[in-house]
């Protein structure tokens, strides 16, 4: 009897090398470029970081603990490609074809997974002996216990793919299609599922703390009971604050700032307000407000007054705070993940001669904020988190870090 074909093939590091340079020439539009075809070989444990493999075909391939961080894999074909422990993180996954793919244990914090296809695939052999039979990876298919921490997967398509136990904290998972999917135990803290279609979706003892779920079919989706109760749905048609509504609220504040607090009144507690009806606070005058576990989940607050406000315990993820002025503010345990604090002011203000009240962004969660170019001199940013922030010429002298 005819031994079964292994359709896995050795590649040596010469004809690899070969292979990669062909490709890189033919991304480039050079002559004598042609597009990498790796399909159903053995690349394991192979160095590919900051490598273009966009638009390669690598169908079936064995990338098992293969380096891929920060490779651009843009639109290429992994179909069948056995990903199991291999390192991703800040790879470019767009519109790439994973169907059946095996990402079991991969790493992918920080990749780039928009609008790829990760639905279930199988790959069909011709064997002499058996007919057609199917290509299996061990734990074909799977997606679970893969990290996916920050990772971007808007509009990726999974389908009934398994994802269990996958840690997509704080993930951009909008508008993906998660029919079906069986996500059981998975951590979806912090994640975006705005939008996202979940019919049938099994999310049982999946932790959702913080997870936007606004226009998400998450009702259609198998949960525990509770699991939704500290996640951030859709936004309060009107809010208003002592049966006044918040617009004026606010307007009465911007004049009693603009008076210097002689016109308007006292400055309002708004604690634990939603702030999204209002849609925009672009440069508006905010001083000295208070506003502690308030909600401004993905606002424009673009060049903004906030001087000295008490914004402590407050949800600024992915808002839009560039050229803000944010000197004395207290942002202690804030919630900026995805923030763009671009140009931003966070030095101290002087409330009095010779008394300044420095910017406290104490236990603040800055992952992956944009603080390019942010002033940040003598701000307390103990215990704050800053994994994957953007710090490119931020000033930072004499910060408590």
């Amino acid at each position: 009897m005819r031994p079964r074909r292994n359709p896995i093939r050795p590649i040596d590091d010469a004809e690899l090398r070969e292979v990669l340079d062909s490709h890189a020439r033919y991304r480039a539009g050079k002559a004598g470029g042609r597009r990498a075809d790796l399909s159903y070989r053995e690349l394991s444990n192979r160095l590919f970081e900051d490598v273009d493999l966009g638009e390669a075909v690598l169908t079936g391939a064995v990338l098992n603990s293969a380096l891929l961080g920060r490779c651009d894999l843009e639109q290429a074909v992994l179909f069948g490609a056995d990903l199991r422990d291999a390192d991703l993180r800040g790879a470019r996954l767009a519109r790439a074809d994973l169907r059946g793919a095996c990402l079991r244990g991969a790493n992918l914090s920080g990749a780039d997974l928009t609008a790829c296809d990760l639905r279930e695939g199988v790959i069909a052999l011709h064997d002499l002996r058996e007919g057609l039979r199917i290509m299996r990876h061990q734990e074909a298919g799977a997606v679970d216990y893969a990290v996916a921490e920050g990772a971007a997967m808007e509009g990726a398509l999974l389908g009934e793919g398994v994802t269990c136990a996958v840690d997509a904290r704080e993930a951009n998972l909008s508008r993906t299609v998660l029919n079906g999917a069986r996500m059981c135990n998975a951590v979806l803290d912090g994640a975006d599922l705005g939008g996202a279609q979940m019919r049938h979706t099994d999310l049982a003892g999946a932790s959702l703390r913080k997870a936007m779920i606004a226009g998400a079919t998450i009702g259609e989706a198998l949960l525990d009971d509770g699991a939704l109760d500290d996640t951030l749905g859709e936004p309060p048609a009107l809010v208003f604050i002592d049966d006044e509504p918040l617009w004026e609220v606010l307007a009465r504040h911007g004049a009693w700032c603009g008076s210097q607090g002689h016109a308007g009144g006292a400055a309002p507690d708004l604690s634990r307000v939603d702030f999204r009806p209002v849609r925009s606070l672009a440069r508006r005058q905010l001083t000295a407000m208070r506003a502690e576990g308030a909600i401004f989940y993905g606002m424009d607050l673009q060049g903004a007054q906030m001087q000295g406000a008490n914004l402590a315990g407050a949800d600024l993820r992915k808002a839009d705070l560039r050229g803000a002025d944010l000197r004395g503010v207290r942002l202690a345990g804030a919630l900026l993940g995805g923030a763009d604090l671009r140009g931003a002011r966070l030095t101290p203000l002087m409330i009095a001669e010779g008394r300044f009240a420095r910017a406290d962004l104490t236990r603040a969660v800055l992952r992956r904020a944009d603080l390019r170019q942010a002033d940040l001199r003598r701000a307390r940013l103990l215990e704050a988190d800053l994994n994957g922030a953007k710090l490119d010429q931020t000033r930072m002298e004499e910060a408590e870090l």
